[in-house]
């Protein structure tokens, strides 16, 4: 059982509620759009963030800037995803004060390194909010982090958005001003299931880092599995840091099979699994993961072909203001944006909206609109239920074709169509 949650609550798990359920209703959203002058035009200009001290000016000069508070994985076991997230705060925070800032006062981030620790985000978030007296906060990057800092928000009656925490308990402890906007962590390996289920695929086997995001995907996976009619070979935990996974690969060899979902926090645990059934000869029909990043790709080359992974955004998506943010963010940060950086991007979009239409920093009113706003950010749809848990957003799945990520899950957004099945290794090049 995870700390800090109550007996008799499964991690991830909503009781009475079956999971293919949740999935096929989880509501399209009305849309209430985000002011149209913040979500394109001059809030999506490329604005360089080296340049934010000299929008600040033009805000007005004589009004002090609404200070935000927030930690970011800028190191660590989570600094793949965390740095881009914190430069999706950073650009944010340049656009908003280039369109004049927030209640006619300019926006400064105040971001801390929390080094991927859960203990050290929470001393941040506590110095932030009792020290360094910042007028708000946003969220860190992933559950982990999230769980830990939510109590420190929650006692000081901060709104608390976060970007990339998507673990369903984490929304079950009766929390007031914690609002999710991912999809839920049960759904990351949804697309894979699903594909495997359409294509009379029948054995599965779900592998799941021990940390708190992926035993929630895992278990998720595994029920929606079943659900489908598929047969759950096994389902099994492995320590963090793992980095040798012959046991499992053995046991994928010897039960036959054809569906394997993974499901981790450290992104590279999916780097050296793919590696490692390349090396030892396990092959099935479809491989995806809980997360689909530039960094697989870039570090397995043609190792990396017909994988899956979730991505809860990808640029091709007919999200309002996307190409801009794109552009935006390849000219300051020199790459290409990944979900993470979306994501702090969209909730940053959110929260500002919600401060705008409050007309205050009070924390009840922001709640408010929060509570009942359905939108469609850069990042994707957002509605939430009283609990702020996220019910509008069911996130893609990509599969690596040719070196690049193409989105192939759901029908209704695919660019392609997926390469199935996936050859045996000793037919690939």
């Amino acid at each position: 059982m995870d700390p800090g949650i109550p007996p008799g609550v499964r991690p991830g798990v909503l009781p009475g509620i079956p999971l293919h359920s949740r999935f096929e209703r989880m509501r399209p959203t009305t849309h209430l759009p985000l002011d149209e002058s913040r979500v394109s035009g001059p809030w999506m200009r490329v604005v360089p963030v080296l340049a934010v001290a000299g929008l600040m000016a033009g805000c007005g000069a004589a009004e002090p800037p609404i200070r935000v508070g927030a930690t970011m994985s800028e190191s660590g076991a989570y600094a793949t995803q965390g740095i881009p997230a914190r430069n999706g705060y950073r650009l944010c925070e340049a656009h908003v004060n280039e369109t004049g800032g927030l209640l006619g006062r300019p926006v400064e981030f105040v971001i801390h390194d929390d080094a991927s620790d859960p203990a050290t985000a929470v001393a941040l978030y506590e110095r932030l909010i009792s020290e360094e007296g910042v007028d708000a906060v946003m969220g860190p990057y992933g559950s982990t982090l999230t769980e830990a800092v939510a109590p420190v928000t929650e006692r000081h009656r901060k709104v608390h958005i976060s970007p990339l925490a998507a673990t369903s308990s984490i929304w079950e402890q009766d929390r007031r001003y914690l609002f999710m906007v991912l999809p839920p962590a049960e759904l990351f390996l949804a697309g894979l299931v699903d594909m495997a289920a359409s294509r009379g695929l029948e054995r599965i086997a779900v592998l799941e880092e021990d940390a708190l995001f992926p035993r929630a995907a895992g278990a998720g996976a595994a029920e929606l599995a079943r659900e489908r009619g598929l047969e759950v070979v096994f389902h099994e935990r492995y320590p963090s840091g793992t980095d040798d996974f012959t046991a499992f690969l053995d046991r994928l060899r010897a039960d036959d099979v054809q569906v394997f979902g993974m499901a981790a926090s450290a992104l590279d645990d999916f780097i050296v699994m793919a590696r490692q059934m390349r090396e030892q000869g396990v092959d099935v029909a479809m491989f995806g993961t809980s997360g689909a990043v530039s960094e697989f790709q870039e570090a397995l080359g043609e190792t990396a072909e017909f994988a899956y992974g979730l991505s809860a955004w990808e640029p091709s998506l007919p999200n309002p203001g996307i190409d801009d943010f794109v552009e935006a963010y390849r000219s300051e940060f020199g790459q290409e944006p990944s979900f993470h950086a979306a994501g702090a991007y969209g909730s940053c979009q959110i929260f500002m909206e919600a401060i705008r239409t409050a007309g205050s920093l009070e924390a009840d009113s922001i709640r408010d609109v929060l509570l009942a706003l359905e939108t469609t950010t850069v990042f994707g749809s957002y509605a939430v239920d009283e609990r702020g848990y996220q019910v509008a957003n069911r996130g893609t799945f990509i599969q690596w074709q040719d070196g690049e990520k193409v989105v192939v899950w759901p029908d209704d957004v695919a660019t392609a169509a997926p390469r199935f099945p996936t050859p045996p290794w000793a037919e690939r090049r």
